[in-house]
Formats: C-alpha cells, sequence, structure tokens
C-alpha cells in the first residue's frame, strides 16, 4: 500500500443543495390549487420540495428557518396570485429570494401567474396597485418601512420580468406538467449521501450499461453485496438520473426488510406513487398484487427494491415482469445472491487501496495531510476495513481529531476482531460514545429510525436525555444522519449493529428493548413484563 499522503483528496465533496425547490405562495388563493397540485407532482418526480405547511404569518420577518430553505433551495418557483401582494410575508420571502439569486448565480427563479396578469405584477397596477396604496398608507411615517415597501416594489418588478408561466384561466394540467418537466431538467438531481463514495462512479457505469436503456423490453437488474459496500448509494445515484431523463413515474422503495410481514403497505405505496391511488387502498398482499398486475401492465416505470432478503418480497411487489409497461426498468438491492435467479446481476466491489485511503482520509483527517506519526496505524487501519466503505467512515470519524494514544488504542480493538463480522468491528464507534449517547443510540437503532426528527427529540428530552446535544455526536460519529424531509436515518448495517447489542441480552425479558412484535408476544406470555427497563414502543 502506498504512502498516504500521496492519497489525501483534494476533493471534499457536499451536495450544493438541501431541496430542489422552495415553493412560494399565498395559501389563500393557491394552497388548495395550483400549489398543491405542483406540489404533488414534483414529489411524484422525486424532486425535492420546500413547502411551508405550518405558515403562521406573524411577525415582522419570515423566520430563519424559512430563509434557510430559500437559501438550500435549487429553484424558487413563485406563484403570483390575485392577493399575493397582501401578504408582507409572501413579500419578504420574494425579497430573500430575489437576494439569494443575486449572491448565487446557480440559483434559478421561475414565476408563475396564476389568475393575474404579469404586467399588474410588474407595474403593480390593479390589484397590485390597491394593494400597495395601503402598504404606503401603513408605513407612511416609518421610513424604515417604506423602504422595505421600495424593496418589495422591485423585487416584483424583477421577477415578473423572468420567464414564466401563465394560468389566466385556471389550472391547465398541461402546463403543469411543462413546469415539472422544466425543473426536472434544470435540477441535476444528485445523489443523497453526504460525502461521495471514492471509485463507485465505476460500478454505476457497469450497472447503467446492464439495463440496456435503448431496448423497449422490461429489465430487471440486481445489484448485490455484502451491508455497508454501497448498494443503495448505486441504487440511487442511478434512481436519480434516470429519473431526471428517462422516467415520469418511478418510486424508491425503502424499509422492504422491516416491513416483510406487511407486505400490503409496501404495495400501497407503489400504488400511490406510481398510479396516484389513494393511501390504504389494499388491505392484504394478495388483493396488491392481483391490482398491480392489472394495473400497471401498460406504465413505464422506475422502480427500486432497496435491500430484500426473502424471495417472497419480490414476487408481491414486482412478481412478473408482464406486470409492467414496455420500457421499464426494477433494479433490486440485496446481500443475499441465493435469492437471484436467472437475472441480470452486478456484485458489489469493495474499494481499492487507493480509494480507502481517500475515504478514510475525508473523515478522520478533513483532507488534512496527517503526522507521519499516523501514516503506519492509519495504513493498518485500512488495511482492516478490507474496502468496506462503511467501516472506513464509521472508523474515521470515531478517530477524528483523536491523540496517537486513542488510535493505538482503537487499532487493538480492530486487532482483536480481526476476522470477525463486520457488525463487531462497528460496535468500536459504539464503545466510544458516552453512556447517555449510548442509550440514545439504541433507542434510534430500536424504535426511531425513519421518524420525524421533532417527535424523536420531544420523546428522548422528555427521558431527560440532552436530546440535541447528543444527535450532533451520533451524527459527527457518521451513526446516524438526517434525511432530506428531517427524519432521522441510518446505515442498515449500523441499524444492525444497534439491534445486536441489545439482542446480547440473550431472553426477551431480559432486554432493555423490545421492537418485534414475536418478542412482545412472548414476554408477555411469559409475564416477565415487569422486568423490563424501557418502555415497548410498537406504534410510534
Amino acid at each position: 500500500m502506498a504512502s498516504i499522503s500521496s492519497y489525501v483528496s483534494n476533493s471534499h465533496y457536499c451536495p450544493r443543495w438541501k431541496y430542489d425547490v422552495f415553493l412560494s405562495f399565498r395559501g389563500e388563493d393557491t394552497r388548495d390549487t395550483i400549489a398543491g397540485y405542483l406540489y404533488e407532482r414534483l414529489t411524484r418526480r422525486g424532486i425535492i420540495t420546500f413547502q411551508d405547511n405550518k405558515r403562521l404569518e406573524h411577525g415582522d420577518s419570515i423566520p430563519k428557518e424559512l430563509s434557510k430553505a430559500i437559501k438550500d433551495s435549487q429553484v424558487a418557483l413563485v406563484i403570483f396570485s390575485k392577493n399575493y401582494a397582501t401578504s408582507r410575508w409572501c413579500l419578504d420571502e420574494l425579497v430573500k429570494i430575489m437576494e439569494c439569486a443575486n449572491e448565487e448565480n446557480e440559483k434559478t427563479i421561475i414565476p408563475v401567474f396564476y389568475g393575474v396578469d404579469a404586467t399588474d405584477v410588474r407595474y403593480q397596477s390593479k390589484s397590485f396597485a390597491e394593494t400597495f396604496a395601503k402598504h404606503e398608507l401603513k408605513y407612511k411615517d416609518d421610513d424604515e418601512g417604506m423602504q422595505k415597501v421600495q424593496r418589495w416594489r422591485t423585487a416584483l418588478t424583477v421577477a415578473a420580468n423572468l420567464k414564466g408561466y401563465v394560468f389566466p384561466n385556471g389550472v391547465e394540467s398541461d402546463c403543469i406538467e411543462r413546469i415539472v418537466d422544466d425543473i426536472s431538467s434544470k435540477c441535476k438531481t444528485s445523489v443523497s449521501y453526504s460525502h461521495k463514495v471514492m471509485g463507485i462512479d465505476t460500478q454505476i457505469e457497469k450497472v447503467e450499461s446492464l439495463l440496456e436503456m435503448e431496448i423497449d423490453d422490461v429489465q430487471i437488474v440486481w445489484i448485490c453485496g455484502m451491508g455497508g459496500v454501497g448498494k443503495t448509494t448505486i441504487a440511487n445515484a442511478i434512481y436519480n438520473k434516470l429519473l431526471s431523463s428517462k422516467f415520469k413515474d418511478a418510486c424508491f422503495l425503502e424499509g422492504i426488510k422491516e416491513n416483510k410481514h406487511r407486505m400490503y403497505s409496501l404495495q400501497n405505496i407503489l400504488l400511490s406513487k406510481l398510479l396516484g391511488e389513494k393511501e390504504n387502498c389494499v388491505n392484504n398482499k394478495e388483493e396488491g398484487r392481483s391490482l398491480m398486475a392489472r394495473r400497471f401492465r401498460f406504465k413505464k416505470v422506475l422502480l427500486v427494491l432497496d435491500d430484500i432478503d426473502h424471495r417472497d418480497q419480490l414476487d408481491y411487489l414486482a412478481g412478473d415482469l408482464c406486470w409492467f409497461g414496455k420500457g421499464s426498468r426494477i433494479i433490486a438491492t440485496t446481500r443475499d445472491k441465493r435469492l437471484i435467479r436467472n437475472s441480470v446481476l452486478h456484485e458489489v466491489e469493495t474499494l481499492l487501496d487507493r480509494d480507502a485511503i481517500k475515504l478514510f482520509n475525508q473523515y478522520a483527517f478533513m483532507e488534512n495531510v496527517p503526522d507521519e506519526c499516523f501514516e503506519n496505524l492509519t495504513l493498518e487501519i485500512i488495511s482492516h476495513a478490507k474496502g468496506h466503505p462503511l467501516a472506513l467512515k464509521v472508523w474515521g470519524s470515531l478517530l477524528y481529531k483523536k491523540d496517537i494514544i486513542v488510535w493505538r488504542s482503537a487499532l487493538d480493538r480492530i486487532r482483536e476482531n480481526s476476522g470477525s463480522e463486520i457488525i463487531e468491528n462497528l460496535k468500536i464507534s459504539y464503545d466510544g460514545l458516552e453512556p447517555n449517547e449510548q442509550e440514545m443510540f439504541l433507542d434510534i437503532a430500536c424504535f426511531f429510525r425513519g421518524k420525524e426528527k421533532e417527535k424523536v427529540m420531544q420523546i428522548l428530552e422528555s427521558c431527560d436525555f440532552p436530546a440535541e446535544y447528543g444527535l450532533s455526536v451520533l451524527i459527527d460519529k457518521s451513526l446516524v444522519f438526517i434525511s432530506d424531509h428531517n427524519k432521522i436515518q441510518m446505515h442498515d448495517l449500523i441499524q444492525d449493529m444497534g439491534q445486536y447489542i441489545v439482542k446480547m441480552q440473550k431472553h426477551p425479558g431480559e432486554r432493555s428493548r423490545l421492537w418485534k412484535t414475536e418478542d412482545v408476544k412472548e414476554v408477555m406470555v411469559d409475564n416477565m413484563v415487569s422486568r423490563l427497563n424501557n418502555t415497548l414502543l410498537s406504534n410510534f
């Protein structure tokens, strides 16, 4: 293995935008019409859209979280309606949007004129003139207020001069689709992971070639490999790329393994995403399979089935290629090669030494060339990871800013577990947490993965945990992350590690946490509830 300093990465990748679209609109005018339709179509296309659903227009300025959402969005979609200018909140939003556009050349603003003429917005005439007369009357003795009114006028004029879309007579579905297509092409949708995994581009290209997009047949491609090696990352990258260029109807279906006893709930998600069916339209998996086989036949879809661990899951979610319309593509990921029968397969390779060093450096040194005294330790740690991306990421995060004594201690633990399952090696990161942080981590692994951050924080704080601080530590250690929809997430293998720690208390009645229905039933039958330390959470 070569010297580590020669491989320090010069490109620290972070996603440029948190949101694809910020949707600005006057709620009373448009929430249940054009704004609602646009939001629904954008999200169905996988375009991450910020919509302020808790809008309470009080106070003199928009809150910090809205300002941040504007700044973190690639496209601002502004819907001008008859009463838009009556809302000082909307006008302040527009000023902030225009300021961000001036600061960041990459931000795009798309105006939509809904039941108003662009010239009325541009010159503040007709209903806009009446509204601004009231604003000026309100602030006539306030110099700062009058300056604000002038900023509103300028923002309206500049925005209305931009190329946009006109809805003179209500909502038109064709125009909605054109807007969504326009935004889809502008948002070069990127892979949703916080650091680009080294060496993954070649594997993405291999899977793309196996999909054979040039032919009209229905194709399924499997991505197979050990946990944490990058299967989901590859599938996600391809999904986003094809979604923006080849498919209008698509679904990335996660949580398959966790919902294997509730297949109909996953079928409902597919029917909702791909057909626009209401939620909970089927009540059992046989009904769902029958409905999907009938309704998908003439629909070209892109479907990703992530983390399949039993053949039945494929049978009930994509039972036969004849279910789907011509040109459809299905990507399935699994750790178990035995599930794959007569299908195209890509086996994910572990990282080459060069890429492994670069990835570890990103997390352990944040791109700074390490002291020579760390070099040999680093090379040995990397050799024990055997090119496993998740191990490199977690170990690097664990050792960031730690002194050489901690590094040597961690390496001793890694040596002890040499040849063990990767979960045992990842457990080193758990052992490095404070007791409260360990408890938080186990709660998230057993109960709260995929749940809204705000609700989880409330529950943890009610248990006297320093929740915000603890969460920040877990994020820094690469054990959890916050998704685009503000939900707490973790890698499958990290969750497996947390649940493995709890399961080491062999009998369910002696465990600190129960999350599986069968374990809860066993404990109830054995009348051992009083021996549990933590509350059982089943329907959160």
